[in-house]
């Protein structure tokens, strides 16, 4: 019994701790009782499980800090502040506590808190319209980390006017970056989200993707088509208003640009607007857009590309569903 006492390895971590209740239970099973937990283990156990605790607490801690430093900005700003105050190492403060809450609020029980503690509506009410760019856009991310796959503030951001200001930034604001974080932050909210998707109808948030497909920012472009393209195959519903809005040809307009990573989501897209839709599928055959010939064309170019394999799977089959299907009825028809 000693000689296993002196062999036996206590856990180091938490995933000890599971492994160590893993094994109890075992051994609970088996034909022998299982041997009496001694004290030293229990010792060992009520502290690992109080550090365990008290990490928890630790990080709940490290957001009050942060928004502590965030808060400030308001106080300050109240105050009317010192002119001759250092603003850059205050900026640089708050982008680290930003970029602190951000990895946090990895942890949704974090994300949880920091709502509780107020940290969103600081975030909505005095950054996503701050004077500095940096403090957007990593505002924006937060809010995105804290949206994903967490119903309850999703809700929580719709519900304090997340959404329009995000498609504000989103659609004009001059920094690319705080752009292409506020789209993220956006997609975060409407993404298998109901209430989230007719918020961003009743912004014209289709619009917002439009003019941001047509940007000069290649990952805003990018980034806009993937969204279109992902509201498309989970809202099919959403094909009447997107045809009526002229997003056929804008889509084609699209494609006639230089090549890049959009064009892929663009066809995919169409792809999406033509199936089971006679508007869309009459809206690619127009003539005036020479879309059958750019196929084409754009088919020949990507023969070939391993890389560009999708692209041209989407680019063969809206020609398949819009001109081969139109020459078998022209055909019907001269018979």
């Amino acid at each position: 019994m000693s000689e296993d006492r002196q062999t036996r390895r206590h856990p180091q971590n938490l995933q000890g701790v599971l492994q160590l209740a893993v094994e109890a239970g075992s051994a609970a099973e088996g034909p022998a009782p299982p041997e009496p937990m001694s004290e030293e283990r229990k010792t060992w156990l009520r502290e690992a499980l109080t550090e365990l605790c008290k990490g928890q607490m630790d990080e709940v801690e490290q957001m009050k800090q942060c928004l502590a430093v965030l808060c400030k900005e308001g106080s300050e700003r109240e105050r009317g502040g010192e002119e001759d105050r250092e603003d850059d190492d205050e900026d640089d403060e708050r982008e680290t506590a930003f970029e602190m809450l951000s990895e946090l609020c990895e942890n949704l029980d974090n994300a949880r808190d920091l709502m509780t503690l107020g940290g969103l509506e600081l975030c909505v009410s005095q950054y996503l319209n701050h004077a500095q760019s940096g403090l957007r856009w990593r505002a924006a991310q937060l809010i995105a980390s804290c949206a994903q796959n967490m119903p309850q503030l999703q809700f929580h951001l719709l519900s304090i006017g997340a959404l329009p200001k995000l498609l504000q930034l989103t659609d004009s604001d001059p920094n690319p970056t705080v752009r292409v974080k506020a789209l993220y932050a956006v997609s975060c909210l409407v993404r298998e989200q109901e209430a989230g998707l007719q918020a961003f109808l009743s912004h014209d948030g289709f619009s917002v993707l439009m003019r941001g497909m047509q940007s000069e920012n290649e990952k805003l472009r990018t980034k806009s088509a993937f969204l279109l393209l992902n509201l498309l195959m989970s809202h099919p519903e959403q094909k009447d208003t997107l045809v009526a809005m002229g997003m056929v040809q804008q889509l084609v307009s699209v494609l006639r640009t230089p090549h890049s990573p959009v064009h892929e989501h663009v066809l995919g897209a169409l792809c999406c607007l033509v199936e089971d839709f006679p508007q869309g599928l009459n809206d690619c055959r127009n003539p005036a857009l020479g879309l059958e010939e750019l196929l084409r064309q754009r088919s020949k170019e990507l023969q070939g590309k391993e890389e560009s394999q999708e692209e041209l799977d989407f680019c063969e089959r809206l020609r398949v569903m819009c001109f081969s299907r139109q020459q078998s009825d022209d055909t019907g028809m001269d018979r």
